[in-house]
């Protein structure tokens, strides 16, 4: 750092209000955006500002108006799921696209080992103004005294929805709805499901949307196993289903992730897909065109999601009253794996 940068880096408040000719309190409102202060003050202020290269002090603002432009993104899961699936990279990215925008950033907070006494503390002592949460399971009721504390937005339906809550959604049951109701029209009579976790509005919603479409075109339920939303857990299952006396002929897999342990097993088998078994996944993540056959699936608009959580509780936060629900189409998209 050179000499003169220093000492710009280095100019206090108070050499501010001695160029400009006015008190301390008087820089210290001009830069606060406070009303109560005189064009001429607010001029002479600000060119001492610019003179000086002055950057104000944000912790001293942050004292001042107890704001922290700061929204914490909760993730009740552990590093190795939000950093293997793509759907929370996704969704990142389109909070993001959104606080760029904006004066806010973004601390993530992965709570996977916290029964929520850390999290909640930390909410507590004013780090953020606002939490985002998504991926939350039944377990996470800590999630409530978060709620009672700051702002928070919801990626899809809370487990317990009430009407206070504010949450962006994906329309998962129709979703699960079309996945199904694509394997009936290709012929397939015997449908089997891999869901996701059953303590998770998502899964639950995914696999009833399975259950309408099968009920809609008088079908009996098939098969039905917990794949957990990763690759390992699809594999499993599938598995699972193979040890059984009658394979099914198509299998709704609640996630791409989950298809591709599936895939791999078939593959590893012999059994082709889609002439043996038909699979279509959920997602539309890059894992839908890196497998192969590529996965027809129904696309989840995760970086949307994203986008419109933040965009919610930027409102929030300026005092506006957005709609309290958003839910989103899920569409299905045919490739080659049904």
């Amino acid at each position: 750092m050179t000499t003169s940068s220093a000492a710009r880096a280095a100019v206090t408040i108070e050499e501010v209000a001695t160029a400009a000719g006015v008190s301390r309190s008087t820089v210290s409102r001009v830069v606060n955006g406070s009303p109560a202060v005189s064009p001429e003050a607010v001029e002479a202020v600000n060119r001492a500002i610019a003179d000086l290269n002055y950057v104000p002090n944000r912790a001293a603002r942050t004292l001042a108006s107890r704001q922290t432009h700061a929204i914490a993104l909760i993730v009740p899961e552990d590093t190795t799921r939000f950093f293997g699936d793509p759907f929370f990279a996704s969704v990142v990215s389109g909070i993001n696209a959104r606080l760029s925008q904006s004066d806010y950033v973004l601390n993530l907070v992965i709570a996977s080992d916290d029964p929520g006494d850390k999290t909640t503390s930390y909410m507590r002592s004013g780090a953020v103004d606002g939490a985002i949460v998504v991926s939350h399971h039944t377990s996470d009721t800590y999630l409530d005294r978060i709620a009672a504390v700051v702002p928070v937005v919801y990626g899809g339906r809370p487990v317990t929805a009430r009407e206070r809550d504010y949450y962006v959604d994906v329309d998962n049951r129709r979703g699960g709805y079309e996945a199904t109701a694509h394997l009936i029209a290709t012929g397939r009579t015997r449908i089997a499901t891999i869901t996701g976790p059953l303590d998770m509005p998502a899964a639950v919603d995914r696999l009833q949307g399975w259950r309408d479409a099968l009920a809609a075109a008088g079908l009996p339920e098939g098969v039905v196993e917990d794949g957990d939303f990763t690759t390992d857990g699809g594999a499993v299952a599938m598995r699972r289903m193979l040890a059984t006396d009658a394979l099914p002929e198509a299998i709704f897999v609640a996630s791409d992730l989950m298809a591709q342990g599936v895939l791999s097993v078939l593959a590893a088998e012999g059994i082709a897909v889609p002439d043996d078994i038909a699979i279509v996944g959920f997602d539309d993540s890059p894992v839908a065109t890196s497998v192969s056959p590529q996965l027809t699936t129904v696309r989840q608009p995760s970086f949307e999601q994203g986008e419109q959580m933040a965009n919610m509780l930027l409102d929030r936060l300026a005092g506006l009253e957005p709609d309290h629900v958003t839910v989103l189409p899920a569409d299905l998209i045919v490739r080659d794996s049904a």
